[in-house]
């Protein structure tokens, strides 16, 4: 990535970004299941997910795909430079639209969709982040997220 904080607004409508792909493994979703304590079947009960599944597996959170763009973002480097520290300010929109079956592998595509200048040097950046499966079609997830950077 490129773009400063002086140039960032030539960027807007621009994809900006297209993460590494990560793998959504088992142990991934029950460490994730544990931490939030839902355990609901679908996504820990193997045995019953291959049987009652209409994946045939069990399949990640939704809340762990998306809790997984903090990751992707950082190691794209989404934040220009120069940014002292940078806040989850929030989310416009957030769809679920396919399945993420154990043993897929997914990452995040990122568009800048606006820039706006806050005073006293802070900057709300808005992005659209789509999240694909690996030999899908569909996404798993498309979510506007808001990040809140204060300028060093």
């Amino acid at each position: 990535m490129t773009y400063t904080f002086e140039n960032i607004q030539e960027f807007v409508g621009q994809e900006v970004g297209v993460s590494d792909w990560v793998l959504i493994d088992q142990e991934r979703i029950n460490q994730f299941a544990d931490c939030t304590e839902d355990h609901q079947w679908i996504h820990v009960d193997v045995e019953k997910a291959k049987a009652f599944s209409p994946s045939g597996a069990t399949i990640a959170h939704g809340f762990l795909t998306l809790s997984l763009l903090p990751k992707f973002n950082g190691e794209m480097g989404i934040i220009p430079a120069g940014v002292l520290q940078v806040f989850n300010y929030g989310a416009d929109y957030v769809r679920f639209l396919s399945p993420v079956k154990v043993g897929s592998r997914i990452r995040n595509r990122v568009t800048l969709l606006s820039v706006e200048p806050k005073g006293k040097g802070r900057v709300l950046i808005k992005t659209r982040n789509t999240v694909e499966i690996e030999g899908e079609d569909k996404p798993a997830m498309v979510a506007d997220t808001l990040s809140l950077a204060l300028l060093g």
